[in-house]
């Protein structure tokens, strides 16, 4: 059977399993769980993108502090990039160990295999150096690499921070924490939860099945980004979105709500928050214009540096232009971009949001 969703129905699905209609979540690991993943990006021209996905959910509820001590007890881990329940640990193993790969290897990933035991007297050597004094960071690591990474780009002769990134796929090393923003690394053994690895193929599925249930529809197979994908393979049910081209993948969980009433509230996301950040997924389904124009000159900007989508109901309805500035202790507000032609009830709802941010980030909102 095929399902037959309007756009509206797909955005009420998206909206629900990302926890951002009116029935707030109340726990922080509750959230993280339903999430499957939250990106670390520590840009804080607001506040770091982790701390304002839960923020969104949570609001008053949440603290960093919270987060720190989840992070700090292993009850969430990073990896490659992204918070994880610590449970989840045992979905990557298997991966881990039979890195790079099984079966027939892609051509790339087979040369970096080849550089990892071109330089296994390094990755011996940051072995028995996290030992003896880890957790430490990149710079604090021995770089005796007999051949150096080679890349046109911003990671040429980075060979320590290529190599240890490689260790972590491995399964070898881990981050332990940050100082600042740099990431601290120590033996995966003394921060991973000890369990068994569930096999690849069958952690793939739990993945894939993990992925749906927080984004609620998805493609089975979409453009893809670093360390987490979009894709969800051939998990779900299959539907149609109206006005929309191809074949979607859908929780049953949340097709079965659709008989319930929704109720929507009014929420600044992170740029990085899942509800947005496929940008293919958020023009099909909410036709909304966006981009993170933080690598693009001042000039070229259209919505700001860090700008906040603004969910209203199961629209995505405008942009907040804000910058936190602690030195003055402001939350300085140079624009609210409005898309769709916002009521004045709507207006009053986004700045009663950029108010409760501002309040939970200790500012005063300061309008230009």
């Amino acid at each position: 059977m095929v399902h037959e969703l309007s756009r509206q129905d797909a955005r009420r699905i998206a909206v629900r399993a990302q926890l951002l209609d009116a029935e707030r979540p109340t726990d922080l690991l509750e959230v993280a769980r339903r999430l499957a993943v939250v990106q670390v990006d520590l840009t804080a021209a607001v506040a770091p993108s982790a701390d304002l996905v839960f923020w969104s959910r949570l609001g008053t509820a949440y603290s960093p502090d919270d987060l720190d001590d989840a992070v700090a007890g292993q009850r969430l881990v990073e990896l490659q990039g992204y918070l994880r329940p610590g449970e989840d640990l045992a979905l990557f193993r298997a991966a881990m160990d039979s890195w790079p790969g099984e079966g027939e290897v892609p051509a790339y990933r087979q040369s970096v295999a080849e550089w990892v035991e071109d330089n296994k007297g390094c990755r011996l050597d940051i072995l028995e150096t996290l030992r003896a004094d880890g957790p430490l960071p990149v710079r604090d690591l021995p770089d005796t690499c007999d051949r150096p990474w080679r890349s046109s780009g911003w990671n040429n002769n980075r060979n320590v921070r290529m190599l240890v990134e490689i260790m972590e796929a491995r399964g070898e090393v881990a981050v332990a924490g940050r100082e600042g923003r740099d990431r601290l690394w120590d033996l995966a053994e003394r921060i991973y939860p000890d369990g068994p690895a569930v096999p690849v193929e069958e952690a793939e599925a739990v993945r894939n099945r993990r992925r749906l249930e927080a984004l609620g529809i998805a493609r089975a197979k979409t453009t893809e980004t670093p360390g987490e994908p979009n894709s969800v393979g051939p998990v779900g049910e299959e539907a149609v979105v109206e006005g929309v081209r191809g074949r979607w993948r859908v929780d049953p969980a949340q097709l079965d709500r659709l008989g319930e009433p929704f109720r929507g509230r009014t929420a600044l996301l992170s740029p990085l928050d899942r509800l947005v950040f496929d940008r293919k997924r958020m023009v099909d389904l909410f036709d909304f214009d966006y981009q993170l124009e933080m690598y693009k000159p001042a000039a070229r900007r259209r919505w700001g540096y860090f700008a906040l989508p603004v969910l209203r109901g199961d629209q995505l309805v405008g942009k907040v232009d804000a910058t936190a500035d602690h030195e003055r202790g402001v939350l300085r507000v140079d624009a609210v971009h409005d898309d769709v032609g916002l009521s004045r009830t709507a207006r009053e709802e986004v700045d009663r949001e950029i108010a409760a941010l501002a309040d939970w980030l200790g500012l005063e909102v300061a309008r230009s």
